[in-house]
């Protein structure tokens, strides 16, 4: 777990920072395919994503794990691809395969990715000090 000096006392800095880097994937997916980046476009795009993300964020306060862990970036991860699709697909968004993959590998790698840099950089503070 990380330390509290991270991201201060309060999980929404947490939060905070996943919402983002989701936001950063959408517009990131959206520029690379040339769409246009009118306010409704981005969050037609967005919104399957941050209900996902939204909902994985409930089931870690939910089992009230610890909100800087990788675990807890993976399921975060899972949940925010899995519901993201599974909107995508309800409401006549395209779900390719390929996008499946390309969406499940950038998450993960932003989702779990600031975590495991936050704890590295966490324990080497601690043995800095130490």
């Amino acid at each position: 777990m990380i330390p509290k000096t991270v991201f201060g006392r309060t999980p929404w800095w947490s939060f905070v920072l996943d919402l983002v880097l989701v936001l950063a994937f959408v517009l990131i997916g959206r520029r690379s395919h040339d769409e246009s980046d009118a306010l409704t476009g981005i969050l037609t795009t967005a919104w399957p994503f941050v209900s996902g993300l939204v909902l994985g964020w409930l089931v870690l306060v939910g089992f009230r794990w610890p909100f800087v862990t990788v675990l807890s970036g993976a399921v975060v991860t899972v949940v925010t691809v899995l519901v993201g699709m599974l909107l995508r697909h309800s409401s006549d968004q395209g779900v390719a395969v390929s996008f499946v993959i390309v969406a499940t590998v950038v998450l993960a790698v932003f989702l779990i990715g600031w975590r495991a840099l936050a704890i590295l950089l966490a324990k080497r503070r601690r043995a800095a000090r130490a």
